[in-house]
């Protein structure tokens, strides 16, 4: 399961027609709100958030989407329940709800509105939902036995949009040039050139670094934001580990340089009765072969009958 969080809304009557009025949108669960009218549902967010007028950003928004794989095990019993106990962790609770299905993508999922103005008219605080969404989404999924996704590189990009894309750009990015340097410095530069900008946390009244941010545009995310690979902690103990390597590999000798170390290393050694190996290349001996046995014994025979011939015959 994942779950998604765009930025708080001011109109409830935007993202209300957006999610009730989608194709095949069905509406599951609904509390506090009325639902035979989409007037009426709007009307009564709206008369809620009006106990708090200070809070301009009314309007909450997630989505929470599991894998096709988990669509055996999903009805919409199922996925209320799952959506009810998500809200609970994340701490939105005691305020309108309104959730609605949709089923215009091969992954089952479903869109959740909320008021962040609760039932007293107190303002339901969204500070580190980011980082509770993504806590609190695996610890469900691991709990009701659903697909694990295998990581960012199995997300569909071309169907992301506004910040998710956004962070999804980031990341690739980030995690491209990161593994081709050697230092957070030169990260930085290399980021820069592609319109990304790279600050670090320094803990209080020290220059001891002990976060990372990156910015593009008007935005601006923690490195554990986008990926927990990209906190500081871990990005900086990857960039070290590259350095040693690539140390390590540019005081290792080549081929070239070893062959000359043991030629250098071993002097060549004489045989009695030789020349040094490498002066048989400047005097290599001429070695006339022996006959071989059948023509030795030919030749004699030969030679017994010219001798034979030579005494001549006796009269």
């Amino acid at each position: 399961m994942i779950g998604k969080i765009p930025k708080p809304g001011k109109s409830f009557g935007g993202c209300i027609e957006y999610n009730v009025m989608k194709k095949e949108a069905t509406v599951l669960y609904a509390d506090g709100v009325r639902i035979d009218k989409i007037p009426h549902t709007i009307a009564d967010f709206n008369m809620q958030r009006k106990m708090n007028p200070g809070l301009g950003q009314a309007v909450g928004h997630i989505s929470l989407s599991w894998s096709p794989e988990d669509k055996d095990k999903l009805n919409d019993e199922k996925m209320v329940s799952i959506a009810k106990e998500y809200l609970q962790k994340m701490k939105i609770q005691d305020t309108q709800v309104l959730m609605v299905r949709h089923k215009d993508k091969e992954h089952p999922h479903v869109h959740i509105v909320y008021n962040r103005v609760n039932n007293e008219g107190k303002t339901i605080p969204d500070n580190f939902q980011h980082y509770k969404n993504i806590k609190i989404s695996k610890e469900l999924t691991l709990k009701y036995g659903m697909h694990m996704g295998q990581g960012k590189e199995k997300v569909n990009r071309p169907q992301l949009k506004g910040i998710d894309k956004l962070k999804y750009e980031l990341y690739d990015t980030i995690k491209e040039v990161s593994q081709r340097v050697t230092s957070m410095t030169e990260l930085k530069q290399e980021l820069l050139k592609r319109g990304i900008g790279m600050q670090f946390k320094y803990k209080s009244g020290t220059l001891e670094k002990q976060g990372i941010s990156f910015s593009k545009g008007d935005y601006k995310f923690k490195g554990s934001e986008i990926d927990r690979s990209l906190s500081y902690g871990r990005l900086s103990k990857q960039i070290e580990q590259q350095a040693q390597q690539k140390l390590a590999e540019d005081q290792r000798p080549t081929l070239a340089q070893q062959l000359r170390e043991v030629i250098n290393k071993e002097p060549v050694k004489e045989q009695s009765g030789h020349q040094p190996l490498l002066d048989l290349f400047d005097h290599i001996p001429v070695i006339t072969p022996e006959p071989d046995e059948p023509y030795r014994r030919k030749k004699r025979k030969g030679q017994d009958n010219d001798h034979d011939q030579s005494q001549g015959v006796r009269w």
